[in-house]
């Protein structure tokens, strides 16, 4: 089923989604942790909520490593933090990962497209899911009223 891919390659790419989830399932909690004020609540349950999603994705992408006869990584991806707790500073750090995961799906596309349509399917709908919490953030970086994508989107999209 799988004979048209090149393993190695698409295991590594999983390999690498699966440390780049992990590491969000961190952060997603670090930054939970991390919030103060009056918005607290619901902001501490997005990101509660953002934590449980990632572990789901890298369970998937596991999955997919032990599917095609690979061994799951036990490493995780990059932990950067700038150390600056504001909301805003979070969530643009949110958003630089958030973007550099999509890239690595977007990866996996590129190995998979019209060789798998299983892990093809798969990454489609990853590169759905992250580009919707991509889209979100932006929204949630906008000052109230603002309807333009945010100045972060725009400056991560040209990079």
């Amino acid at each position: 089923m799988y004979e048209a891919l090149e393993k190695e390659a698409v295991i590594g790419t999983l390999n690498r989604i699966l440390e780049s989830e992990l590491a969000g399932v961190i952060r997603y909690t670090h930054y939970s942790l991390m919030v103060y004020g009056y918005g607290r609540i619901p902001i501490v349950s997005w990101f509660r909520a953002q934590a449980d999603e990632t572990l789901m994705h890298a369970q998937q992408a596991g999955e997919w490593v032990t599917h095609l006869g690979g061994h799951p990584s036990l490493g995780i991806g990059p932990l950067l933090e700038t150390h600056q707790h504001d909301i805003g500073e979070i969530l643009r750090e949110t958003l630089r990962a958030e973007h550099e995961t999509l890239e690595i799906y977007y990866a996996l596309l590129r190995l998979v497209e019209n060789k798998a349509v299983p892990l093809e399917e798969y990454a489609r709908d990853l590169i759905r899911q992250e580009s919707l919490h991509i889209d979100e953030i932006d929204k949630m970086l906008r000052r109230p009223g603002q309807v333009a994508v945010s100045d972060e989107t725009s400056k991560i999209a040209a990079e």
